[in-house]
């Protein structure tokens, strides 16, 4: 399978030096060369995309990125500087490179204004935030469905680009579950348990019914949500607790969001959220370099799925939602 397009493909950067956030993902031996990867554009990274059968890779910022920087003003400034940066790597290969903009989520009006000169002025292809926001101090988050966003998601619907929610850890104040546990921290667990809630709140606030066309990426095969979604619905019918929306949990699912296969190489969990969301709300994506490239690729070219549907989430897919 030739001629993919990779949606989840991170990048980081020294200047400003946000490349070190990541070298908790990794062991002390295997740091050092996972840091060239994603300081890597277009030398080492391309080889790779051309063995892999991968004409595109969307880049994006590492995690937790700009949404750790609870001080409102760096934010803004980091953002702006690296998404000037995403632009310069695409003007370079825009035949082999797009990318999301990292967003001050910190700054509503800021991030608002940022989304649109990135994707208006720097040709960028939608925004990606890694979850909740650090606003002021490092104990305040602020999750997007917060009502400080309202002109945020508006622009967003008017610019007609997708947002990528991309997992980050959730504060170990607030879990204590995970305490003497370490291990579910990250993307062994923590990460889709915090990602599929923070959807899942997305969903419950109301804010499809307020914005139709709104689209949400969301990797890993939707964060546990395909697979639970339906006992989800089926509960919050019996015991609905105030929630006031026009649709099901499922009906926002298959509507509003993407899924991407990043990380998640396992076809019988594939074929369930085929049947759950259906193939045209599938991408394929490896993300890259928190796991194998050649894994990602390999094991998605191997799947024994009607053509028809293996080139929808090998590229048209996400040619039709990215208008490339």
């Amino acid at each position: 399978m030739v001629h993919k397009i990779a949606l989840e493909e991170h990048f980081g950067a020294t200047d400003p030096n946000i490349v070190e956030q990541s070298a908790t993902h990794f062991t002390s031996d295997a740091w050092p060369a996972h840091r060239d990867m994603l300081l890597d554009i277009h030398d080492s990274r391309l080889q790779l995309m051309d063995e892999c059968g991968i004409d595109k890779a969307v880049l994006s910022l590492l995690s937790p990125g700009i949404q750790s920087l609870h001080d409102s003003a760096q934010a803004v400034d980091w953002a702006q500087r690296l998404n000037d940066y995403a632009a310069k790597q695409v003007a370079h290969r825009p035949d082999r490179f797009a990318s999301f903009a990292a967003l001050p989520m910190q700054d509503p009006a800021a991030a608002t204004a940022e989304i649109r000169r990135a994707v208006t002025e720097l040709g960028l292809v939608g925004a990606l935030v890694n979850g909740f926001s650090q606003v002021g101090d490092e104990n305040t988050v602020v999750y997007l469905d917060d009502p400080r966003y309202t002109e945020f998601w508006s622009t967003v619907e008017e610019l007609d680009v997708p947002v990528y929610l991309h997992p980050r850890d959730p504060l170990e104040s607030t879990t204590p579950q995970y305490h003497g546990h370490p291990w579910l921290y990250g993307s062994a667990w923590a990460f889709s348990v915090e990602t599929g809630t923070h959807a899942l709140g997305l969903m419950g606030s109301g804010l499809f019914d307020r914005h139709p066309n709104l689209n949400i990426i969301l990797g890993h095969l939707g964060e546990l949500l395909p697979f639970n979604v339906w006992r989800t619905d089926h509960r919050v019918a019996v015991a609905p607790r105030g929630i006031d929306i026009q649709h099901s949990f499922g009906h926002y699912l298959r509507n509003n969001f993407y899924l991407t296969t990043s990380g998640n190489f396992r076809t019988p969990a594939l074929l369930n959220t085929i049947q759950e969301v259906g193939a045209d709300r599938l991408l394929f994506s490896a993300d890259y370099p928190f796991e194998d490239m050649r894994e990602a690729a390999d094991w998605f070219d191997r799947l024994e799925i009607n053509d028809n549907d293996h080139i929808k989430i090998a590229r048209t897919n996400a040619q039709a939602l990215l208008k490339m």
